[in-house]
């Protein structure tokens, strides 16, 4: 059985009560060098550091007799690895298990209602920004090639005014939440980070 067990925006508080019974009862746990370091208490051997997909894969039809747990930052269906494993695996062979999602984490340290707000994502690809900034209020999670700068120039690029919130590292020590408008993002490197842009 492969478990994908979301365990929130990295802090170990904002993991879900029973996570560390789905971590105890697996043969393997699998994840990035960041996500495993969550939990000191995984013994070494049941370790595996997460592969490239394809590799991951043939690990997890190598290994279906396995009780395997699958780390999965934020929530596993919001832009995560939890859609990739059921467009992989059938119903019979996975259990997913949700989790905070940064952005949820993120409406909530800025006490705005996520209420009536459009999900999306430009981690890998091209959002139809025409479409996105129709909506009043936009939850996404960005990478380094269109982040937070990039996102302030296409609003721009059609005359639009909104509040671009950033939050970087999430619930990590070094936090940031900052606040602009599309004319003040600053053009740099952003940490891990959301963008919530809203229609005000």
């Amino acid at each position: 059985m492969i478990t994908v067990l979301g365990i929130g925006p990295g802090d170990c508080k904002l993991c879900l009560l029973g996570t560390e019974t789905y971590l105890k009862q697996a043969d393997t746990v699998i994840g990035s060098p960041r996500q495993l370091a969550l939990f000191p208490g995984i013994p070494q051997e049941k370790q595996l550091r997460l592969p490239r997909l394809t590799a991951l894969k043939e690990y997890l039809v190598q290994n279906k007799t396995r009780s395997i747990v699958l780390l999965a930052s934020g929530d596993p269906l919001l832009y995560g690895i939890g859609t990739w494993v059921t467009k992989n695996f059938s119903k019979q062979q996975i259990q997913i298990i949700p989790g905070v999602s940064s952005i949820q984490y993120m409406f909530h340290c800025l006490h705005l209602s996520m209420n009536d707000c459009y999900l999306t994502s430009s981690h890998g690809r091209q959002p139809d920004f025409d479409f996105l900034l129709r909506h009043d209020k936009v939850g996404m999670v960005t990478d380094t090639q269109l982040g937070p700068y990039e996102i302030s120039q296409e609003i721009k690029k059609r005359g639009l005014h909104r509040i671009i919130y950033v939050g970087e590292n999430l619930s990590y020590p070094d936090e940031q939440i900052s606040r602009f408008d599309e004319s003040n993002v600053e053009r740099r490197e952003y940490g891990m980070n959301v963008v919530i842009i809203i229609n005000a």
